[in-house]
């Protein structure tokens, strides 16, 4: 996962849209063919840009069997207005796991095309299992597929029985009812696949911009085909440590909303936000423990809520705010400081025992079956997990204390602990082979790929990276966060491949 980039509904938070039953590609568009793509019209559903373009790519359920059953994921497209300006293709990259590209195209696309001034076509996909690509499915309950139940938050006492037992549910119910496409949902395909979607473009080399989880899947791209990457962008990276991978990733979130806190603080003890109705303290060092009493509050007396609606309609109840449900809308609302008005209006109303809260979309529902099961199945496919109980109350005891804005959740047990078969192949190790075409670039304050963790990518790449760092808060730093600088050097870097000499701060 700024406020460009939507807030997450993923187990992990790395910005996941919520969008993962939209057909793609509409108006009868064929699929790829071996001389490539049928591009055709967009399902009005993704809100498509002008001009932008929806095609099907074939690619195999399983790369082991190349010749046997074959899945269709959708493909979208901006064309370069200025042919004769024109380098290549770039490709975007989503974050996740569980974003469509072909969303986020449609999201960014106008603003990267301004940019790229007709260097490139811009494309992008949605992964196996995501938006108009062949879905997984997991055959959960309601009550497990809401993000409050997915993610584990431990009890008011920071018990996890409860979490244990919904972790063992839903890695059964996967194991039951997903089969080999839930299988499939891995890093190492979504890989291939894309390499499957360069050769069906005709392109000798890609350029990419990959965000988030997205820098992983880059990341781990470069890594296995260097000959074919052309410039490379990892915005808003996490360790890629192959022993740990997303768990260590789920983990970093503790660090990262206490990196991240400070600018909310700031924010709501300013002046003006009395002018605004939701100063929530005078000094910036008093608004944590509004915030934690709060939760604290909560958790022995879960305050009524009310769900989101459109104008006009009228007020729905939801369920009880509880005091986990308050500091996840925190952590929704720390990746952007476009999310801080949201929340202190949440804080004010729950401190009003008359006041009428109004819950965050991501919390107001389940998520649907194929976005649950693309929640978990990466990460879970990707690594084997720890599946010690013990040890899991240990560690969430001991990060409830260290980390309280996160009170555990980081830290616990998950449905990977359970997953059956273990991962479904070895984790790719990033290293620095091969060609020095990378840029990084990371926000010192990022609450869900916190900096300290992005320097676990920043060491792997060694000299095949340059590293951008850029003095500002939330997650996602390209054309997210205003940061001149920091956009400046990306989209020179892209645009006519000039690169810092070394590693650089924007403040």
């Amino acid at each position: 996962m700024t406020a460009n980039h939507g807030r997450s509904a993923s187990l992990l938070g790395l910005s996941v849209a919520i969008v993962a039953g939209l057909g793609l590609a509409a108006g009868g568009v064929a699929p790829a063919s071996a001389a490539g793509l049928d591009w055709g019209v967009c399902d009005p559903a993704v809100k498509p840009l002008p001009g932008q373009q929806c095609a099907k790519l074939s690619v195999p359920l399983d790369y082991a069997r190349p010749d046997g059953e074959q899945i269709q994921l959708a493909v979208s497209r901006l064309p370069s207005a200025r042919h004769e300006a024109r380098r290549g293709a770039l490709m975007v990259i989503p974050g996740g796991p569980g974003s469509s590209g072909v969303q986020r195209l449609a999201q960014k696309g106008a603003a990267l095309a301004k940019e790229m001034d007709g260097a490139y076509d811009l494309v992008a996909f949605d992964p196996r299992g995501i938006g108009g690509s062949a879905k997984a499915r997991c055959g959960l309950d309601e009550g497990d597929r809401w993000m409050m139940t997915l993610r584990s938050w431990p009890s008011a006492d920071g018990g996890i029985d409860e979490n244990v037992a919904r972790s063992k549910r839903v890695a059964e119910a996967c194991a039951r009812n997903g089969g080999a496409m839930l299988r499939g949902l891995t890093t190492a395909n979504q890989v291939r696949d894309l390499e499957q979607l360069r050769k069906a473009l005709g392109e000798r080399r890609l350029s990419a911009w990959g965000v988030s989880y997205g820098t992983y899947v880059a990341a781990a791209y470069a890594e296995k085909f260097p000959g074919r990457t052309d410039r490379w962008v990892l915005d808003s990276s996490n360790d890629p440590d192959p022993k740990r991978v997303a768990r260590g990733w789920l983990e970093g979130m503790a660090q990262g909303a206490e990196d991240r806190f400070p600018d909310f603080a700031d924010w709501a003890a300013h002046p003006d936000r009395a002018v605004e109705g939701v100063r929530l303290a005078e000094r910036p060092e008093d608004v944590r423990a509004v915030v934690m009493d709060l939760a604290g509050r909560l958790d022995r007396e879960p305050h009524a809520s009310v769900l989101p609606g459109a104008p006009g309609e009228p007020v729905k109840p939801g369920p009880p705010l509880t005091g986990s449900m308050l500091l996840q809308s925190l952590q929704l609302a720390l990746y952007s400081d476009g999310f801080f008005p949201s929340f202190a209006q949440l804080v004010t109303e729950a401190l009003d025992p008359e006041g009428e809260p109004v819950l965050p979309r991501e919390l107001a529902g389940a998520m649907p079956d194929d976005a649950a099961a693309i929640t978990v199945g990466v990460i879970c496919n990707d690594v084997n997990w720890p599946a010690s109980v013990a040890a899991h109350e240990r560690a969430v005891a001991e990060s409830r204390e260290r980390f309280p804005l996160t009170a555990g959740m980081p830290a616990n047990i998950t449905p990977c602990s359970f997953w059956k078969g273990g991962a479904a192949e070895k984790p790719v190790r990033i290293t620095d082979r091969g060609p020095s075409n990378i840029l990084m670039i990371q926000n010192l304050r990022d609450p869900s790929t916190p900096y300290a963790k992005g320097m676990g990518m920043r060491r792997a790449l060694g000299d095949r990276a340059r590293l951008v760092s850029v003095d500002h808060g939330g997650h996602g730093v390209y054309l997210g966060n205003g940061n001149a600088c920091g956009d400046r050097a990306v989209t020179r870097f892209l645009t006519e491949g000039v690169r810092p000499d070394a590693d650089v701060l924007c403040r």
